[in-house]
Order: structure tokens, then C-alpha cells, then sequence
């Protein structure tokens, strides 16, 4: 074991990044600084404002080894589960935490949730929702853990409320609130 473990019964997470096994692990260079894109702290508000610990009732905020534990049930084959990148395609090509999928709230699920045809095709072919009815059905759908940059963000709670708002039962909803930024503080592996 080295001095910059995850805890201190957790050297490392395996986990599995577009089908190709990867390892996360702390960042081991005592001198390592912040990447400068989770650097700026300066925002206007609105738009990024600290967003609340509780989300929405019902759906449950993650920290980063709650994330590292859904990464490792994926790891092992349990279906059912997603790790969330909500963000733009360029953040995410800018690094993602290894594991996530990239499905960016503005093109999926911005709007009025119920005129837009992407967010149909998101939840039936990606997030296991099945139409009966002509009502969402969301017995087999998946359990997300979604995020985005920081906590001020509001791509994930916007996501998240647009879920909700359409039934998706909001204890298959995870919310890491600290996002990337978090991720990056603490040193963890990004990809």
C-alpha cells in the first residue's frame, strides 16, 4: 500500500471506461495543484449558485467514496446502475471521472420535458424507461448518479427536477454534488 490511499482499507477502485478496465487511484505528487478549470471559485449568482445539500426529498446526495462504491458495483456487473456525466460534451472530453457516461443535461433534457423527442429516446434507450400505457414506466429503469462541475452548478439539479418531473422515482436518483471540482480536489484519477 502507498501513503496516498483512497482510505485506509481502499488503495484503489477498478472500474471500467468505455469497455477498457481503468484504475482510480489518489494522485501521489506531493507538489500537484488544481487543475485550473476547478480552480475559479468567482461566479454570478444566478446562474451558479451553491445548491442545497438535499436536493429533493427522496433523492440521495453522494460524496466521493459513494461514488467510488456505485463505480465498483458497475465494475462487478450490476445492472441497472449509471454513473451520470450531465455535462457538455467538451467538459467531459476535458476529463471525466473514469466510469461515466456522458449524457449532457442541455441536450438531453433541457426544456419542456414533455415536447422534446431526446428525452424520450434518452429515458427508453439509455436510462431503461418502457412506455405502458402512455405512461412512463419506471420499474425497470435505471438507478442514476448523476453530476456535473461543481456545487454551484445547476446543470445536475435541473436534470435531476426534470427527472423527477417525470415521474422518475426519486429513489433511483443520486446526486454527487461536489461534481468534478470535488473530484479534483481530492486528487482522484480523471480520464
Amino acid at each position: 500500500m502507498t501513503d496516498y490511499n483512497i482510505t485506509a482499507g481502499l488503495p484503489t477502485v477498478e472500474v471500467l471506461h468505455l469497455g477498457k478496465p481503468f484504475t482510480i487511484r489518489r494522485e501521489e505528487n506531493p507538489a500537484a495543484t488544481l487543475r485550473a478549470d476547478y480552480a475559479l471559485t468567482a461566479r454570478k449568482c444566478p446562474p451558479y449558485c451553491i445548491q442545497p445539500m438535499q436536493l429533493a426529498e427522496g433523492v440521495e446526495t453522494l460524496g466521493e467514496l459513494e461514488v467510488l462504491d456505485c463505480l465498483s458495483r458497475i465494475h462487478r456487473g450490476e445492472g441497472r446502475l449509471l454513473l451520470v456525466d450531465s455535462r457538455t460534451p467538451d467538459w467531459y472530453a476535458k476529463g471525466t471521472i473514469p466510469g461515466a457516461v456522458n449524457i449532457p443535461y442541455a441536450q438531453n433534457m433541457a426544456g419542456e420535458a414533455t415536447d422534446l423527442p431526446g428525452v424520450k429516446k434518452t429515458l427508453f434507450d439509455v436510462f431503461g424507461v418502457k412506455e405502458n400505457g402512455g405512461k412512463y414506466d419506471f420499474r425497470n429503469a435505471h438507478i442514476l448518479a448523476i453530476f456535473c462541475n461543481r456545487p454551484w452548478c445547476g446543470q445536475t439539479p435541473n436534470y435531476i427536477r426534470t427527472l423527477l418531473e417525470l415521474g422518475y422515482p426519486a429513489t433511483k436518483l443520486k446526486w454527487y454534488r461536489g461534481g468534478m471540482q470535488d473530484w479534483c480536489v481530492l486528487g482522484l484519477t480523471i480520464i
